[in-house]
């Protein structure tokens, strides 16, 4: 395998019309791959088309101006002011989202350079890993299964009654808040529910609007809340 990849790496080759072309083709494949991975990994509610796009499109621009570059460092510093006039700004609201520009840019600069076994390489482990870590669900907390939110509208003296309720679906039950109602009697409950049957949620909610003092039940999946 290492063998493999010193005889694909020309880094140290003469620069031609066919090593730019490939170094091109390599870096538009990388690119793709690390949008493809995205894709089929990303959670959550931050996703955005034109970010997909620009992993792609980063690979090849930093390609190409590894190959400007060209081990001159005059053309460099040249690069530098440019990228300093140029500025881009845009706040990425996953954390994650980040690895992908540093891996479609470090990716890029490997096919710039000729050090295409590298490229080809770190695309595979690369998409290897981000696929292990969703289809493992790595660093998942699954503690609770629904989020539920009521107004309880009789005394607080009387929350048992809706506790019992909850514990016959709930293996686990956590009040996560309770806020006093202005200007009503009782108070507004938040609840964390570890489901004894995932499935049976509209059973739930329908016991919950006829039992005596609840109103605006509302549930959420605590996986849309927390785990993005």
């Amino acid at each position: 395998m290492i063998d493999w990849i010193q005889r694909g790496n020309f880094g140290s080759a003469a620069e031609d019309a066919d090593g730019m072309l490939l170094g091109l083709l390599l870096a538009f494949l990388c690119g793709h791959v690390v949008a493809w991975v995205y894709m089929a990994c990303h959670s959550g509610l931050s996703y955005s088309r034109s970010f997909v796009n620009a992993l792609v499109v980063l690979s090849l621009v930093v390609s190409l101006v590894m190959m400007v570059m060209a081990n001159n460092l005059l053309v460099a510093f040249g690069l530098m002011a440019v990228f300093a006039i140029v500025r881009f700004r845009n706040v990425l609201r996953d954390t994650l989202d980040t690895t992908y520009i540093l891996a479609s840019i470090t990716l890029g600069m490997a096919a710039g350079t000729h050090k295409f076994g590298t490229a080809v390489v770190g695309t595979l482990l690369f998409a290897a890993l981000m696929l292990y870590l969703r289809w493992t669900s790595f660093g998942a907390r699954h503690r609770y299964d629904l989020i539920l939110n009521l107004h309880w509208g009789r005394p607080l003296g009387e929350l048992p009654d809706l506790g019992g309720l909850l514990e016959r679906h709930s293996r686990r039950t956590a009040l996560a808040t309770q806020r006093a109602a202005q200007g009503y009697e009782g108070a507004d409950l938040s609840y964390r529910l570890l489901l004894r049957d995932a499935g049976r949620v509209d059973e739930l909610m329908t016991e919950l609007k006829v039992l005596p003092g609840v109103s605006r039940a509302k549930s959420l999946k605590a996986e849309d809340e927390s785990e993005v």
